[in-house]
């Protein structure tokens, strides 16, 4: 065999060895930190719990206080921060990297805007409430995405056009959410208000079991779907030369993760800027590894995970929507991202 070929073939191999070595050591410390987030949360409050009895409640034992606090009051409001940042840092993903646009994001483009407005009138016009009200979230999430999908096609779907009709779209609903809280009675509105910042505020099992039931089935079905998305990052006439089915896999992929938006916004309300910042952070760690859809959940976990911790702490006597916390962190990325592209635009 030609030495110069052996030689290439063993610093590719020796590539692929560090990028997969990287990979592990990045979702690692990611999972690591979502952890820490999450023994926190059971540990500290009102009543601190020492570690050692966190864990004794986590394997089964424990004392009945110790149990009621961890287990009752604060073990399902810390899983579903995790399961929620975990869902809406998926989706963020698939989105950018499908249209392959950074502001491709389901809280910019309308997705979170359609469950948050069904939300609301299932609330205000129906009074439903509970796992009803989370129906409705998911349906609205899952009829504006098709909404924007269909309006987005032309032979195909652009990123830049689908991203603006998008907007288009989550401003119309935006205003008709606005004229249904105007309509509302005032404790309504206000409890509305807060569900539409983001918050886990009084979350319990009944809203983690339904969201980790979807999750089950919608993060393997939205990686089994992401085999053909490398592909079609290129384009359609690249994918489709490729052997990819262009729009079977791109409405898959799109379906899978508008679904997961609207199940974590049913449960936890539109948090704000966890889509639209844990694929970039992901992508940073691990330069040149796709879409990074698993590190991309694993970010998003952690970072509604902390935000949580310290939505619930930062302030004495005080309790903050998560939402607020996460915008303080996506608001600024978002205005950095429109200056850059601003830049870019023209010439610059």
């Amino acid at each position: 065999m030609n030495p110069a070929l052996t030689d290439a073939a063993a610093r590719v191999g020796r590539l692929q060895r560090a990028r997969r070595a990287r990979f592990a050591v990045v979702s690692a410390v990611l999972a690591l930190v979502a952890l820490g987030a999450l023994l926190l949360s059971l540990a500290v409050g009102d009543i601190d719990v020492p570690l050692a009895d966190v864990w004794a409640v986590l394997t089964g034992g424990g004392d009945p206080a110790s149990r009621f606090v961890v287990h009752e009051l604060r073990l399902p409001r810390a899983l579903l921060a995790l399961v929620v940042g975990a869902c809406f840092g998926m989706s963020g993903a698939v989105f950018q990297s499908l249209l392959r646009n950074p502001l491709a994001s389901p809280d910019v483009i309308g997705v979170s805007a359609g469950a948050g407005a069904a939300a609301v009138l299932s609330s205000m016009a129906f009074g439903l409430s509970g796992l009803a009200l989370s129906g409705g979230a998911l349906a609205g999430a899952l009829l504006a995405g098709t909404l924007i999908y269909l309006l987005a096609w032309r032979g195909g779907i652009s990123g830049g056009r689908f991203v603006l009709i998008g907007i288009g779209v989550g401003a119309g609903l935006v205003s008709l959410r606005s004229y249904l809280m105007t309509r509302a009675e005032v404790t309504e509105a206000h409890n509305a208000f807060l569900w539409l910042t983001g918050s886990l505020n009084g979350r319990s099992w009944s809203q983690l079991w339904p969201l980790l039931g979807c999750a089950a089935v919608l993060v393997p079905l939205t990686l089994a779907a992401s085999r053909g998305l490398a592909p079609l990052q290129l384009g359609d006439e690249a994918a489709g030369g490729l052997g990819v089915r262009v729009e079977r896999g791109r409405l898959a992929l799109l379906a899978c993760a508008t679904a997961l938006v609207g199940a974590a916004t049913a449960a936890a309300g539109p948090v704000g800027f966890v889509a639209l910042v844990s694929a970039p952070i992901a992508r940073r760690l691990l330069p040149g590894q796709g879409a990074a859809l698993l590190p991309a959940a694993l970010t998003g976990a952690a970072l509604v995970g902390v935000a949580d911790f310290a939505a619930q702490h930062a302030l004495p006597a005080t309790q903050l929507p998560v939402g607020v916390v996460t915008s303080l962190v996506g608001a600024p990325y978002l205005l950095w991202l429109l200056a850059r592209a601003n830049r870019v635009g023209r010439g610059g």
